[in-house]
């Protein structure tokens, strides 16, 4: 990406390297990762006259898809890797 924005082209460059039949989600809300489905591409032009493109989520109830996989939210930054904590022994059932 050259701007601070990514383009139009620049998503058809990174799409160009996934699955063509793999279904498209959306992840939303770093603070609160949620996974949803896209129902729409919109092109309009915005306040400053220049043309943009909006991926919108779908209306209906099964949009929200849940919360996002952690392995996903990791791969974007948005949470740090984490790992279970160590095992311990466990005690006998006698206590000692």
């Amino acid at each position: 990406m050259m701007s601070a924005e990514m383009t139009v082209g620049d998503l058809v460059d990174l799409l160009s390297r996934c699955d063509r039949d793999a279904p498209v989600r959306q992840a939303m809300n770093p603070f609160f990762p949620m996974a949803h489905r896209l129902a729409q591409v919109v092109q309009s032009v915005d306040q400053t006259g220049q043309t943009v493109v909006y991926l919108a989520e779908g209306r209906d109830e099964n949009t929200q898809l849940g919360h996002l996989g952690p392995e996903v939210a990791v791969a974007l930054t948005w949470q740090e890797p984490v790992q279970a904590p160590p095992r311990r022994p466990r005690r006998s059932a006698g206590g000692k």
